[in-house]
This record gives C-alpha cells, sequence and structure tokens, in this order.
C-alpha cells in the first residue's frame, strides 16, 4: 500500500472514530451495564472497512461526510452487534475479539446477548431517525434494514449454522453464506452514498460491494486457516475444528489465494467502469486481498 493510502485510510478512520465516540457519549442507560457493554464492543478497534468505505465511496460522488455519518454509525453498530453474538458459546464461541476477550466473556452471556439487541435496536433507531429527512434517505436507511435482516447477514449467519459439518461441500451454500452473512453489509456500505446521490453508480457499486464481499471472506477463510493470534487477535483453526463450511474446505488453501487473486481482479474492472477520483478504492481492494488480520 502506498503511504498517500495509509495516510487516506486513518483519515477516513479516525473522521469516523470521532463520529462513533460521540455517539458513545451520549449513550446512557439503566442499568448501566448494558451501556457499558455496548460501548466496550464498539470501542475495541478495528479496521472501520465499513464506515471507511462508505466515506471514501461519498467522497468519490461527491456525498457529504455529515451525510453519511449516521448511516456509517448504524452499519457499525449493526455490523458489532453480530460479532457480539457470533462470539458467543451457542454461536462460534471465541472468547476474544481483536486481542481482548469477548463480551460474553467480560459481561456475561445473558448481558452481551442484550448488549447485541441494544445495539442492533439502536441502529434501527439512528436510521428511522434519517427517514425525516426525504425519500433518499427512507431508501438507504431501509438498504441498511434489509442487509442486516433475514434476507441478509441473519440468513447468510443460519446458513453458516445448518451447513457445519456436512458430509459434502456445497459450491452454492458457500456462495450464499458468502454473499449474505458477509458481502450485504459491504454492499450497503457501498451503496448508500449512491442512494443518497440519486443511484449514481448503484448497480455498479452494488456489485462492486459483492465482490468485495466476497475477497473479504476468502482471505478470512485463508487467514484462519493460515494466520496466527497475534496478528487476528481472535483463535485461528475454529473453522475446521467446527466443521464449518469454508472455500479452504471446499477448494484448498492454494486455489483459495488464486480465487482471490480473481475476485479482486473484479472488483478492479468495475471501478474501472466508474468516473471520479477511484484510487483509494482501487488499493483498497489491494488492502483487503494483502491483509492479515
Amino acid at each position: 500500500m502506498t503511504e498517500e493510502f495509509n495516510l487516506k485510510y486513518v483519515e477516513y478512520r479516525e473522521s469516523f472514530n470521532a463520529v462513533l465516540d460521540k455517539f458513545c457519549n451520549d449513550i446512557s442507560t439503566v442499568p448501566e451495564v448494558l451501556g457499558e457493554s455496548m460501548k466496550y464492543s464498539l470501542l475495541l478497534g478495528g479496521k472501520r472497512i465499513r464506515p471507511v468505505l462508505m466515506f471514501a465511496v461519498g467522497e468519490a460522488l461527491g456525498v457529504e461526510r455529515e451525510k453519511l455519518a449516521p448511516f456509517a454509525c448504524a452499519l457499525e453498530c449493526i455490523h458489532t452487534y453480530s460479532l457480539i453474538h457470533d462470539d458467543l458459546p451457542e454461536m462460534d464461541n471465541d472468547d476474544f475479539r481483536r486481542g481482548k476477550p469477548s463480551n460474553h466473556k467480560v459481561y456475561g452471556a445473558a448481558n452481551a446477548v442484550l448488549a447485541g439487541d441494544g445495539l442492533l435496536n439502536t441502529a434501527y433507531s439512528l436510521l428511522f431517525g434519517e427517514c425525516f429527512k426525504g425519500s433518499e434517505h427512507i431508501s438507504a436507511a431501509k438498504f441498511i434494514c434489509d442487509a442486516a435482516g433475514i434476507y441478509g447477514m441473519i440468513a447468510g449467519q443460519s446458513a453458516d449454522i445448518l451447513h457445519e459439518n456436512d458430509s459434502v461441500p456445497n459450491e452454492d451454500a458457500l456462495e450464499f453464506i458468502y454473499e449474505n452473512k458477509t458481502a450485504k453489509l459491504l454492499i450497503a456500505a457501498v451503496t448508500v452514498p449512491a442512494v443518497l446521490k440519486g443511484g449514481a453508480y448503484y448497480s455498479e457499486l452494488k456489485q462492486f460491494g459483492k465482490k468485495l464481499g466476497y475477497l473479504f471472506q476468502l482471505t478470512d477463510d485463508i487467514l484462519d486457516a493460515s494466520g496466527s493470534f497475534e496478528n487476528l487477535g481472535k483463535t485461528t483453526g475454529k473453522d475446521d475444528k467446527e466443521g464449518k463450511l469454508t472455500a479452504v474446505k471446499l477448494y484448498g488453501l492454494d486455489a483459495c489465494k488464486l480465487r482471490a487473486d480473481i475476485v479482486g481482479d473484479d472488483c478492479h474492472k468495475i471501478l474501472d467502469g466508474l468516473q471520479g477520483d477511484v484510487e483509494f478504492l482501487h488499493e483498497l481492494v489491494n488492502f483487503v486481498k494483502a491483509r492479515v488480520n
């Protein structure tokens, strides 16, 4: 990655973190533990790739960052709630997230469920608040809700559990899991700016988000098989132990790396068809493909 890309990524991320800090400062709950557990997971850090994507696409399309901030915050709340629930003993049973104890290890499983529920409901409240600003805001809010729901991320999570320990790995099932569990929120991140801009490059960006989501999950599967706890901040090798349906299981590690190159090229081709400054997005594709955490 170029130094310019790294600086720009940090600038987008820190801009969003300022939004998130203000959001967290305004959370005041009774009992206090509810708000504390919500903020614990929100503020664990991470790449913030969804808000960064939204801000970067917004800049390329000429959509003000302030206009995108509530949508980015809602999207990060949804993503964080999914991680809290994903780490629970009844799901992936992981004791660590981003190198620190998972929410349920700090606050208990019951409070972790409620923290996730609180983040999801608060995200919807943020999105409903945006709906008073016009039809394009309504469309953008609905897109995120649909991406997070039973025709999106939740469906992908359900399929992920359903296909554990399948005797014969199924490519169609893997595609479904990739598109819904991972790609739908990335699609939302890149299409919300298009919706707010009156549909500019909507179809192209939707396809870009899908391909990028596939690439992101491919690298996740590769890293689970070949990465380290020190880099990932979570337990590695769990997919294989739990019989998860992954690209590594279906194609093998070397073939997954080749597929990542092919999908990365697909992302670049889509971006080549867009007008405006998309150089950061090109480099972001390479960043996702080369990431070690």
